[in-house]
């Protein structure tokens, strides 16, 4: 068996961890420069807030019922993120966690030593609010897809209380008797659309199609769901979560950048970003692309890209960091007020099939990357960072709804007078 445990409304639950007060109240979390609604709890979607529409457009309507809205505190959910993962963690001999609030299991060969999954689930779900005070759901089914279903279920029917086992042929074929065949995990927008032609509206009829039949109309993706559904275990952890072949650092700045020096202080942030990324899944960059723009709505629209060849692959940030400040030189152009800039590694490979070379002026240096991002992990993002992204970053994203960063800030700590 498998499960998937994952947070309710992680953002708006993460911000209610240190504000009690807060437990009963409507909240959404807005993304980078407080533009749109990311995240929504039940009672702001029960009070007609709507994810993902500018802030502005709700804006009335939020004061109106009530509804607290926040800027995304990032700071404050990588940390509980990680102290949920760790609980979470215990309750099973394999882990894989899938993002940043939600976190497979694998309970293989546990039997007798976890004799009842319901219970072992719902004492899961207890050790994560009494020790990280998230709530969470848990779903568990013998496919990985099942386990996304029976959590699915967990969330939205409200007899199963937070916990959906999927261990029975009855159960499963009544969760997916009423689970819409769009919400299935690897069936897209336009993909539910063309099913619904086809006069498939649930998972249940999806898993009834012969497999004959799906793979004359379909992907081998949908191939795989549809064994998933009935069962046959098809997906893997690598399956799951593929590494990424390209990886993009790129954001609105809170106040547009008007001289070279800041614009290639934004870059290199950018570049110190999506390097992490890459070292994180073992991937080494043949290509970066840097670009910067004004707002479209300017009177003259500018969009410009440079991008650069590496002789030889790296994620080295001191090496991508050098390349953007030199980059920087070239897109940057006098009485542009540049709003987004971001960078770009493409052409990704495998770093455990790095090829080394003798005549590599400057070979990657992995012990300084390993320390580096060690720091960073254990201390926070950006206690250690290169001088070129700057000390103080005035374009840096607006965030005026921010919360304290409560677990990752001294200034922030809770104080507690006794």
């Amino acid at each position: 068996m498998f499960a998937l445990v994952d947070a309710n409304a992680f953002y708006c639950s993460a911000e209610q961890v240190f504000r009690p007060e807060w437990r009963s109240r409507p909240i959404v979390v807005l993304s980078n420069n407080d533009g749109m609604i990311v995240a929504a709890n039940r009672l702001a979607k029960e009070a007609g807030i709507q994810k993902f529409k500018p802030y502005f457009e709700m804006k009335s309507l939020c004061e109106q019922r009530g509804v607290i809205a926040l800027s995304s505190n990032y700071e404050l959910y990588s940390d509980l993120s990680a102290k949920m993962m760790e609980v979470i963690g215990r309750f099973a001999p394999e882990q894989h966690i899938y993002s940043i609030d939600e976190s497979f299991l694998s309970f293989k060969r546990c039997f007798p030593a976890i004799q009842c999954l319901r219970q072992h689930a719902s004492e899961l779900r207890r050790a994560v609010w009494k020790e990280c005070r998230l709530p969470v759901c848990v779903g568990m089914g013998p496919t990985l897809t099942l386990a996304k279903v029976a959590n699915h279920a967990a969330k939205k029917i409200e007899q199963y209380n937070g916990v959906c086992v999927l261990d029975s042929e009855q159960e499963r074929l009544k969760v997916l008797g009423v689970l819409e065949v769009g919400d299935v995990w690897g069936i897209g927008r336009q993909l539910s659309k063309r099913m619904n032609t086809m006069g498939i509206y649930t998972a249940l009829q999806l898993c009834a199609m012969p497999i004959g039949l799906v793979r004359k109309n379909f992907n081998v993706e949908v191939e795989r769901v549809v064994l998933e559904l009935n069962g046959q275990v098809c997906k893997t952890w690598d399956v799951a979560r593929a590494d990424k072949k390209q990886i993009f650092s790129t954001r609105s700045m809170g106040n547009r950048i008007t001289d070279l020096e800041s614009l290639q202080q934004a870059l290199a942030k950018h570049a110190a970003i999506a390097s992490y990324k890459a070292r994180k899944q073992g991937s080494l960059c043949k290509i970066m692309m840097c670009f910067a723009s004004n707002s479209p709505f300017d009177e003259k629209p500018v969009n410009r890209k440079l991008i650069h060849n590496f002789a030889y692959p790296t994620a080295d940030a001191t090496q991508l960091t050098s390349v953007t400040t030199s980059l920087a030189k070239a897109l940057f152009q006098p009485g542009v007020n540049y709003y987004k800039v971001g960078v770009g590694l493409l052409d990704l490979s495998n770093g455990e099939h790095e090829q080394f070379d003798m005549l590599n002026p400057t070979p990657n240096n992995t012990e300084l990357m390993s320390v580096f991002d060690g720091i960073n992990q254990k201390y926070g993002t950006d206690t250690l960072f290169l001088g070129a992204q700057g000390i103080n970053e005035k374009w840096g994203m607006r965030r005026d709804r921010l919360t304290p960063q409560y677990t990752t800030r001294w200034n922030d700590v809770p104080k507690i007078r006794c």
